[in-house]
């Protein structure tokens, strides 16, 4: 396997030989990561034109599944293989299992482009695509940190990872306002965008990319983890996933047999893994790493961070194009690409903060930023939990800046400290748990924050619909009706930008109403502002949750302990020792 390595490492390697190395690898990952954040926030931003161009109403019965599966898919299937791809990778190369990830992920892209057809056909191919997508981006995610610590010196490793954290969050808030653009031309037009990015990606990667990391002969792979882990982790997801539907009489579906089946089935699963683990010869899930006190603190923070803030963009998408940005006389069409562009504060706070704290890092270690980092992302939800629903814009977006500066000190530091934390043959299966974590984490945060912002929902929804419909003249009994509507129904269409008056009440009760309250009930500022008390009170509990996990984060950051980079560490033993440093 050696010498498949070296012989066309040795072309590329002669080939660009004019550029040192660790700017070839820093380039690529930092394209990578842009496409991949790119794709998943331009397709969250541009839902509603995608479900209207394909002929769906995704809140009707029966067509939720689509929008969930969507939403959700991707994380769920990225965060599932993300340890194996990372384990496969150490076997056999890195970069060219990168590699491949950038040429599947272009595979999809342009599949997706070519979706045929309307309706719930055309909606399946979305999902299939994406999920298509997902493996590729498992690759990507699972390796770009092992290739960048592979290809620049420890006292680097800080800039680089900053530069490419940057690029991550770069690609979500562009994504962010691209997709508002291009939702409003054309919702295939979403898709293409992430083809020339992809298939430039995999070209570059292939030319210049080449294996500089250690690989050992005659290795394993662990099948039963890897069977165990995936099955186990993809059931705790869907789970989670189906959770968010309402159940019976239900608002949310966490009483569902199914979903209870699937939780437990995985949790059961993921537990007999862990014995697995500690009995092969090679496991897929290095356990002994954790006794590296860097990377067991790094990857809790890490974990603890994500769970904080994964859900944040979803839930200020909500609460600006669903509810702020039309009770400010924004169209429903119009809502995606503002809601991009009045969530920019938030990139901007880790444009400052993320390359500045990796470079700093690389000089005065991790603990400090990445602790400083959690406790300011800390004071930045409190600031948003303080707001009320309609705000004044400037403070808002000090706050959001406030959350992104918190974010950037943290990412890249954090990062470096633990991909530095390990031996240099485990640096593609580390890279691909510490992604594991912060994936699932995302999906969980997605699930907790939506269930707490539910709850708050239901409690004060229902009354608060009754008592707006029967101002604005409609019957008692057919404001009740609607008054029962599902509070996750309520978030979906917030989030879709669409006011479910038109479909809720009956044609003929809307055309026996005046004039004026038919405006009044179908127009842009209604169903929003029944909605923002009721939003308001669910939103509290969930900041109220993630700046708890955000001082925890801090904690467990503050843990990690003195700076330790392990081949550093590794040369001392040997001097000390009398034998030669690799």
């Amino acid at each position: 396997m050696g010498e498949d390595l070296k012989t066309p490492s040795s072309d590329r390697q002669r080939r660009w030989s004019h550029i040192p190395y660790k700017w070839i690898a820093l380039s690529n990952t930092t394209l990578g990561a842009f496409m991949a954040a790119l794709d998943g926030s331009i397709v969250l931003i541009a839902l509603p034109a995608i479900f209207k161009g394909i002929g769906i109403d995704p809140l009707a019965p029966g067509e939720t599944d689509y929008l969930l599966w969507v939403l959700m898919g991707y994380l769920v299937v990225t965060a599932t293989l993300l340890v194996t791809f990372g384990r496969i990778s150490d076997m056999f190369g890195r970069v060219r299992l990168y590699n491949l990830g950038f040429a599947i992920f272009a595979v999809g892209s342009i599949l997706l482009y070519l979706v045929q057809g309307t309706g719930n056909a055309a909606a399946t191919q979305i999902i299939v695509f994406r999920l298509i997508q997902a493996v590729g981006g498992a690759f990507l995610f699972a390796n770009s940190t092992a290739i960048l610590t592979d290809a620049f010196p420890p006292e680097q490793r800080g800039m680089a990872m900053g530069i490419n954290q940057i690029a991550l969050l770069a690609g979500q808030f562009i994504g962010l306002v691209l997709g508002g653009i291009l939702a409003a031309i054309d919702w295939r037009a979403v898709f293409l965008v992430s083809v020339p990015f992809s298939v430039g990606g995999t070209i570059w990667a292939y030319l210049a990319l080449h294996e500089t990391g250690k690989i050992r002969e005659h290795q394993h792979l662990d099948l039963p983890g890897n069977v165990l882990f995936a099955v186990g982790l993809t059931a705790v997801l869907i789970g989670m996933t189906y959770g968010l539907q309402p159940y019976g009489n239900s608002s949310m579906g966490w009483g569902s047999p199914f979903v209870i089946g699937c939780l437990v089935g995985g949790a059961a699963l993921l537990i007999a893994f862990l014995f697995v683990e500690q009995r092969v010869s090679e496991p897929m899930f290095r356990l002994d790493l954790f006794k590296i006190r860097m990377f067991a603190a790094g990857n809790l923070a890490g974990f603890l961070a994500s769970l904080a803030r994964g859900g944040l963009t979803f839930m200020l998408i909500i609460w600006l194009q669903g509810i702020w940005l039309p009770l400010h006389g924004y169209n429903f069409e119009d809502t995606p690409l503002w809601a991009g562009i009045y969530m920019l504060p938030l990139t901007g706070g880790f444009f400052v903060m993320g390359p500045l704290s990796g470079y700093l890092s690389d000089r005065f270690g991790a603990r400090f930023f990445s602790t400083g980092g959690m406790v300011v992302t800390a004071v930045g939800f409190i600031g948003l939990l303080l707001l009320p629903p309609v705000f004044y814009y400037p403070i808002f977006a000090v706050i959001i800046f406030l959350i992104g500066m918190g974010m950037g000190m943290f990412a890249a530091p954090n990062t470096t400290a633990i991909m530095n934390a390990v031996p240099a043959e485990d640096r593609g299966v580390s890279s691909g748990m510490r992604a594991t974590f912060q994936n699932t984490a995302n999906t969980l945060s997605i699930t907790v924050i939506f269930t707490m912002v539910t709850l708050g929902l239901a409690a004060s929804l229902p009354s608060s619909l009754y008592n707006g419909l029967t101002q604005a003249g409609l019957p008692s009994a057919a404001a009740q009706a609607v008054a029962n509507l599902p509070p996750t129904a309520a978030l979906f269409a917030a989030f879709l930008c669409y006011n479910p008056m038109g479909t809720l009440l009956p044609a003929q009760l809307l055309h026996a109403l005046p004039a004026a309250a038919q405006t009044q009930i179908l127009g842009t500022t209604f169903f929003p502002s029944l909605l923002a008390s009721p939003f308001e009170q669910g939103l509290r509990i969930a900041f109220s949750l993630s700046a708890i996990l955000s001082i925890l984060a801090a904690l467990a950051s503050l843990l990690r302990g003195k700076r330790y980079i392990h081949e550093l560490e590794d040369q001392s033993s040997s001097v000390r020792s009398g034998e030669p440093a690799e």
